[in-house]
């Protein structure tokens, strides 16, 4: 029952926006983020918006807890306190709603969890299911003819972007994170069987005009921020016909202003497909994108509805887009039905052939209201909720290969592929066929990159047992790529981060429960 005990809320009033704290995991790069001073990977970009989104006359205040703790002075002080949340932040939400409560305050609370789930955040005053573009209006309409009673805002349609504000980059402590973020799209016309994008934001992606990405942009670069930049879409060329004319207008951007910043994205297989739209996201300076490649055995792709990864060389896709100097990401998934006892041996294989340093490889999980989430409810299949977190080795449904060898083949696949030998091997593989002369653009001093430098030596070439692996990894990269000594050193940390992440899973004896299993601990991106 949520809390009826709050004071109400007025006009021209004090707005707390909180992010919860993710989990500890292989997304969250703080072991690697610790060697150059940040705590996060991206602001929370999402409550950036939100904040555009109301009154002018309201004073803000924004905390991430992924970067410091959320005070109960910082609670006093607020006439509201805004939250948004994905399912993997639910154990910390609960806390800044019990704060909340217990100060009196009221709290809305909005973002994926919500809105694929009508009984989360039980004790939130107002819930905001759905974007916000049209739910947040509504609330400050009550507001102002003094109401406020109603619970729950729900989006009636998918909003155009056309009315998105520009978000307010502002309120983040950019001293703190690793790079920034914008949006260009929601939505994606795929059908993926376990995702929730599509059924969050639809299968028809709608995108942000021209004007409006290069104002965001501008925006940005007034803040004074200068570096990595990223687009967070799900799937940046969902709509790949306006991602074509945004494309040019970025570039040029880029040209006028200095080239301030590098991008990285989200992208479908269909990349590699494109010369041209590679040519253009390289000429408008991107140098990462993340693909969600899954697996490589095509009936498990069939099963998964990802046709779009199906009847195509998945490694000469990677290739293509690696010859276009971008670094590729992936996501990978076992525990497919289709899934045979080869494939842990396989996706080894695959990763280790496409040279994908950061391979994210993750059990399958039934999320919320999902496709999959359905047929494993009607096959009387699903066991929980979940967690939101598909590597920390817990299962939400009853797989077809017995679950004992599913968590162990993925074990197995972890321990390898993050290897200080596979995975250093990987980096230099990626190295040699991701070929940018174009500097990397930051603000960071040279003392500070000095710094980041020792730290690393000290860390993976004194400190580390695998110490040896370090320094023939970096004899390799001052003979044969010297001139991406930085990039190097970069996927060095990341390599860290990884095995420090993948001992912590693969080392834990405790047995693994089908009820949610959130690990300790700060998740950063």
């Amino acid at each position: 029952m949520y809390s009826n005990t709050t004071t109400p809320v007025r006009n021209g009033t004090k707005a707390l926006l909180v992010y919860p704290e993710f989990p500890d995991t292989y997304w969250s790069f703080r072991h690697a983020l610790s060697f150059v001073g940040k705590r996060s990977a991206f602001p929370p970009l999402g409550l950036m918006t939100i904040s555009a989104m109301l009154p002018p006359n309201w004073t803000r205040r924004l905390v991430d807890l992924n970067v410091r703790p959320l005070r109960r002075s910082d609670v006093a002080w607020a006439d509201i306190v805004l939250v948004s949340a994905m399912l993997v932040q639910r154990e910390s939400l609960d806390q800044v709603v019990e704060l909340c409560n217990a100060l009196g305050k009221p709290v809305a609370v909005g973002g994926p969890y919500v809105t694929t789930n009508a009984s989360a955040a039980p004790g939130a005053d107002y819930i905001f299911a759905g974007e916000s573009e049209t739910t947040i209006p509504e609330f400050l309409a009550d507001l102002a003819a003094g109401g406020g009673s109603t619970r729950t805002y729900r989006a009636a349609e998918r909003p155009s972007l056309a009315v998105t504000p520009v978000p307010q980059f502002e309120l983040a402590d950019q001293r703190f994170y690793s790079a920034m973020s914008v949006q260009y799209s929601r939505g994606c016309p795929f059908q993926c069987e376990f995702c929730d994008i599509i059924e969050i934001y639809g299968r028809v992606p709608r995108t942000k005009s021209n004007e409006q990405m290069l104002a965001e942009l501008d925006a940005l670069r007034r803040t004074g921020w200068r570096g990595r930049v990223f687009i967070v879409d799900d799937n940046f060329i969902g709509n790949k016909k306006n991602a074509k004319r945004l494309l040019p207008e970025l570039a040029e951007w880029s040209d006028r202003n200095g080239q301030p910043f590098s991008f990285a994205t989200e992208a479908s297989m269909n990349l590699a497909d494109d010369d041209k739209l590679l040519e253009m996201m390289k000429r408008a300076n991107f140098r990462r994108v993340f693909l969600g490649i899954e697996t490589p055995d095509e009936e498990s792709l069939r099963e998964a509805q990802k046709g779009q990864n199906t009847k195509r060389d998945l490694v000469d896709g990677v290739r293509r887009i690696q010859a276009a100097g971008m670094e590729v990401m992936a996501g990978f998934i076992v525990g497919f039905d289709n899934d045979r006892e080869d494939i842990f041996e396989r996706q080894v294989a695959f990763i280790r052939e496409s040279a994908i340093p950061l391979a994210m490889v993750g059990l399958l999980q039934a999320l919320p209201d999902t496709q999959l989430w359905r047929r494993l409810e009607r096959e009387g299949r699903l066991l929980a909720e979940g967690s939101g977190n598909n590597t920390d080795c817990s299962i939400n449904f009853v797989p077809k290969m017995e679950t004992a060898q599913l968590v162990e083949g993925y074990k197995s696949i972890l321990r390898t592929i993050y290897s200080s030998t596979e995975y250093y091997q990987r980096a230099l593989d990626c190295l040699a066929r991701v070929t940018e002369e174009r500097p990397e653009p930051n603000t960071s001093s040279a003392l500070a990159e000095i710094a980041a430098l020792v730290r690393v030596v000290l860390a993976l070439g004194i400190r580390d047992g695998d110490r040896g692996e370090f320094w023939r990894y970096m004899g390799k990269v001052w003979s044969e790529h010297r001139d991406r000594f930085g990039a190097a050193v970069t996927l060095a940390a990341m390599g860290h981060h990884f095995r420090k992440i993948t001992r912590e899973y693969c080392d834990d004896a405790t047995p693994f429960s089908p009820r949610s299993r959130v690990p300790d601990g700060a998740y950063g991106s």
